[in-house]
């Protein structure tokens, strides 16, 4: 799938089958997100792979917004230093992971933006980094819409060298 594909047709996905994520293709997700671009390439970004059935049980649980990591085969837990451009940084390297996983079928979906502290100590995280994200990533269940989006017609929310103009 080229590029734009899959940035046309990503969905969020929130529940996934029984079925391990290859090792190649974990490994290239965490590839993606560490070839990642970042302000003055300072990288501020640590990845956890978690992989194993009752740490991702656990991670359901505390993610408020995501009970179902729980369910998911593999999910990756985003670190983030408390540098000026970090969080910036460290999403756009998850859209990186989220968009090659998409590319080989395998869905995710953002869980986040705070209310991940007691995943702190589940993981020994040092005190210095703080979570930005847990990406849960697996195999859809379900044929999901690829491409079909409810979104503003780009008139909304484009306009031609200044504010208000087509």
């Amino acid at each position: 799938m080229d590029v734009f594909d899959a940035v046309r047709s990503v969905l969020a996905v929130r529940d996934f089958e029984n079925r391990p994520v290859p090792p190649e293709l974990t490994e290239r997700i965490v590839e993606a997100g560490r070839l990642t671009a970042s302000s003055m390439n300072l990288q501020p970004w640590h990845f956890i792979v978690v992989q194993d059935t009752d740490t991702l049980k656990r991670l359901g649980q505390l993610a408020r917004t995501g009970p179902y990591i729980a369910k998911a085969p593999l999910a990756i837990v985003v670190l983030v230093e408390r540098t000026r451009f970090a969080v910036s940084d460290a999403s756009r390297a998850i859209q990186s992971m989220v968009l090659t996983a998409w590319a080989e079928g395998v869905g995710s979906n953002w869980v986040g933006f705070g209310g991940l502290d007691e995943v702190k100590a589940l993981l020994f995280i040092p005190e210095d980094l703080d979570i930005l994200a847990v990406v849960p990533f697996g195999y859809p269940t379900s044929e999901l819409g690829r491409g079909k989006k409810k979104r503003k017609e780009m008139a909304a929310v484009v306009s031609r060298e200044r504010y208000g103009q087509a």
